[in-house]
């Protein structure tokens, strides 16, 4: 049974969607955060999976500081992280911008038409890794004057949004998770064979329960977002396409989601167990730059309700960062 509570006298909470998100008031993130008060903004988390602080003071080092409140942090290791903030390892760079200067044009505008499902976008932090992230806390410093929206859906209301016959059927199926699954890579284009070439080489590949439990509230949660699910292991491959199809079309249900218009100075915090989200698309229709910084809260491995716990397939599980340069 949840193990949430609804009752805060620390914090005001005011939900902003049906099923998930929630506002948080009275916390400067910039200031030191009594035990009291942490202890009341993680359950506000497990209630409501994603939470807001609006218009915080925050900079590179409080948001690490921050973000160490909720565990130690993680990150995937040397040049694979992204760019982050100089002095800042810890902090990934959410810039499309960025990536310009690793890979020549824009590296999401270019996989975009590759995409091979409307909703292929959807995805959780990492989660071709055996153990992925349990919490992803999001600062934007510069946003857009329209557009960049960020979206979120709740992967618990979508389970239980199940029959009770589809839930018994996907709470012992197990499907497979590596990176670019939802884009078609072509050995005709020079470009994505270099991507196929460092797919085979170095990347990571993990078997997850399609339904993970959480590990503080034991809430059912549907661990199949599109981005990185290939197939669902035992299966014949229609089998498997037919009922993912199902699948990502169910999680992504208007009444399970909530929409975020970024403003400067907003503070994101998702329990990337429980839910998934969806970065914008329509930045390329925008003359704005946008600008977030993310760090990650280092998780365990994900365990269905008949007991299966995720296995590596191929690369290392993430492990708490310890400020080791890049290399």
């Amino acid at each position: 049974m949840p193990t949430h509570s609804d009752s805060f006298d620390r914090i005001g909470v005011r939900r902003v969607a049906g099923r998930i998100g929630a506002d948080v008031d009275g916390v400067d993130l910039a200031k030191p955060i009594d035990d009291e008060t942490m202890a009341e903004i993680r359950g506000a988390l497990l209630r409501h999976k994603v939470i807001f602080f609006r218009g915080q003071q925050l900079d590179h080092a409080g948001h690490v500081a921050f973000g160490r409140r909720f565990g130690e942090l993680t990150r995937r290791p040397g040049r694979k992280h992204g760019v982050h903030p100089e002095g800042f390892p810890e902090i990934l760079t959410v810039d499309p911008d960025v990536d310009d200067t690793r890979y020549g044009r824009r590296f999401e505008e270019r996989l975009r038409p590759k995409s091979l499902r409307h909703d292929s976008g959807w995805h959780t932090d990492m989660a071709a890794a055996v153990n992925p992230p349990a919490v992803s806390v999001l600062r934007a410093e510069r946003v857009t004057e329209f557009g960049g929206d960020t979206q979120w859906t709740n992967l618990v209301a979508a389970y239980e949004g199940l029959s009770g016959p589809l839930q018994e059927l996907v709470d012992g199926l197990r499907a497979e998770h590596t990176l670019y699954a939802a884009s078609r890579l072509l050995l005709s284009d020079t470009e994505d064979v270099e991507i196929i070439r460092g797919l085979t080489q170095d990347t990571l590949l993990s078997v997850h329960p399609v339904v993970r439990v959480h590990p503080e509230t034991g809430e059912k949660a549907l661990f199949t977002p599109p981005a990185s699910v290939t197939h669902i292991v035992g299966l014949l491959p229609w089998e498997s396409r037919r009922i993912l199809e199902l699948l990502f079309e169910h999680l992504t249900r208007p009444e399970y989601t909530l929409r975020q218009r970024w403003a400067a100075g907003d503070v994101a915090v998702w329990d990337n167990r429980a839910v998934a989200h969806l970065q914008p698309s329509d930045l390329d229709d925008t003359e704005y730059r946008r600008t977030l910084y993310r760090v990650t809260v280092l998780g365990d491995r994900p365990v269905g309700p008949d007991g299966f716990r995720s296995r590596s397939v191929h690369g290392e599980p993430l492990t708490a960062f310890t400020g080791i340069p890049d290399h």
